[in-house]
């Protein structure tokens, strides 16, 4: 029988070790799966390249990541809210590297992994600073800069609601990075409001099928959260 429901967030992300590459969904702090960070923090991951939209919002989910001392590189596309302090001081003291990527170039780079691409050509970024060393190729009288797939060790994501097999369903703009991150990480790990019995979801409003999902938790839902 296909299970792949595990009893707690800290039995989720125990096979997180020090030196991984974490995929973290989210956009601001809209379906940052907050639970799996913390359960991450306490286990004391250390060194992790972390692939976010961001570079964390405050005081939870990825600012805590980032205050723990728990990552040496971040690859994101905008590090500078006016809340992403814990970031901004590690950075200015060397402590945390940053690479750059505009936000649709990231989402096109996962998806590349996602697919099985081996790199993608795309207009952004070509004739600045971002574009440094990187190949370039006219195609069709336009100028494009070659890029490579994002991958990750592990992807950390939240849905709404998920079936045992792991097909999840997400909820309004929660929904965000998670589908083509679960696609681009050798492990995609969920957090989920409910798991509901096999069938209990509608086929046609699965968003990410079970196949790229390997580990899922229930964790029940704050007020705020519900609301």
């Amino acid at each position: 029988m296909v299970d792949k429901t595990v009893a707690s967030v800290r039995e989720a992300v125990a096979d997180i070790g020090d030196g991984a590459s974490v995929m973290i969904g989210g956009f601001g702090t809209a379906g940052m799966p907050d639970e799996l960070i913390d359960a991450l923090i306490d286990r004391g991951a250390a060194g992790l390249t972390i692939i976010n939209n961001n570079a964390g919002n405050g005081e939870t989910g990825l600012a805590a990541l980032i205050k723990a001392g728990c990552v040496r590189k971040i690859i994101c596309s905008f590090p500078r809210q006016s809340d992403s302090h814990h970031f901004d001081a590690r950075f200015r003291a060397g402590e945390i590297e940053l690479e750059l990527v505009p936000q649709g170039n990231l989402a096109a780079r996962i998806q590349a992994a996602g697919a099985g691409l081996g790199a993608i050509f795309t207009p952004t970024g070509y004739g600045t600073l971002l574009a440094e060393g990187k190949e370039t190729r006219r195609i069709d009288g336009r100028d494009y800069v070659l890029e490579y797939p994002i991958h990750a060790d592990f992807a950390l994501i939240k849905a709404y609601r998920a079936d045992r097999w792991g097909n999840l369903v997400y909820r309004k703009t929660a929904r965000n990075f998670g589908p083509i991150m679960a696609m681009a990480a050798r492990t995609a790990i969920v957090q989920v409001e409910e798991i509901v019995p096999l069938g209990a979801i509608d086929p046609e409003t699965v968003v990410t099928p079970g196949i790229f999902v390997q580990r899922i938790v229930a964790v029940r839902p704050t007020i705020a959260q519900a609301a």
